[in-house]
């Protein structure tokens, strides 16, 4: 093995010399930022929040709903539908969260993919009050926050996996407005994220007119439905008929 100085590392004797090429960051994918990305009517969006996330999730056949580990830890009681502005980060590190507030639009969500990192916050009270003031709706983090009493002081809406005292890092690697994975489900840049004290779940944007005519569509036929429950008036007969099909065997 040579020990000659070199872009690798230290030459002989210790000597200072250029970091190895393995630390550097580059540009491309893993660092980089995409500033426009297609959004829905903001009416669009905006009707989703008359609807209760567990009916969102059912008309998604269940393959939407955020890892429930993602928690909300401040804006209790506050419906949350906004498009999505997504952030990748390196585990600990905050860089593109804070460039993300140049980036987002009024009424947008930021979705934080840190990989579910319990090792350092990725966002706090401070950044929280700058996105507010933007009019940003919300943040989503797949990893932890801190100043928690703060956030709660702000009544700004943060779902995250909890909360930790040590702060993050600035320096990058991150990405902003391409596809991430956020509690098991992959979001793209201008899907609707919705959220309420039961959870939250992504709407892929291809999708949200025609789910919204269905949502339409069952609120109006449940109706009937829960007034009949409200009243005591039901049975469990499809019950039956399902266990009746699988071949249950039933006992006195």
């Amino acid at each position: 093995m040579s020990t000659s100085s070199g872009p690798l590392g230290n030459g002989p004797g210790g000597r200072p010399s250029e970091p190895p090429r393995s630390a550097r960051l580059h540009p491309g994918v893993g660092f980089r930022i995409r500033k426009t990305t297609d959004r829905l009517d903001r009416a669009v969006v905006a009707e989703f929040a008359e609807y209760e996330t567990p009916e969102i999730s059912d008309m998604l056949n269940r393959l939407y709903a955020v890892d429930s580990a993602i928690t909300r830890l401040s804006g209790h009681g506050r419906m949350l539908a906004g498009s999505a502005t997504t952030v990748r980060v390196f585990p600990g590190d905050n860089l593109m969260v804070h460039k993300s507030l140049d980036i987002a639009e009024p009424g947008d969500v930021v979705v934080v993919a840190a990989g579910g990192s319990f090792s350092n916050a990725v966002l706090g009270d401070t950044i929280s009050a700058k996105a507010k003031h933007r009019g940003i709706a919300g943040f989503v983090i797949d990893g932890v926050v801190r100043d928690v009493a703060g956030l709660r002081e702000l009544d700004f809406p943060v779902w995250a996996r909890g909360a930790t005292s040590v702060g993050p890092l600035h320096r990058g690697p991150g990405e902003i407005n391409y596809s991430i994975a956020c509690g098991g489900v992959v979001v793209n840049p201008g899907d609707v994220i919705v959220g309420d004290d039961s959870g939250l779940v992504v709407v892929p944007k291809e999708t949200a007119g025609e789910l919204l005519v269905r949502l339409r569509g069952f609120k109006a036929g449940a109706a009937g439905y829960l007034a009949a429950v409200d009243r005591g008036e039901f049975d469990n007969r499809w019950a039956d008929q399902i266990l009746t099909n699988l071949n249950c065997e039933v006992t006195p």
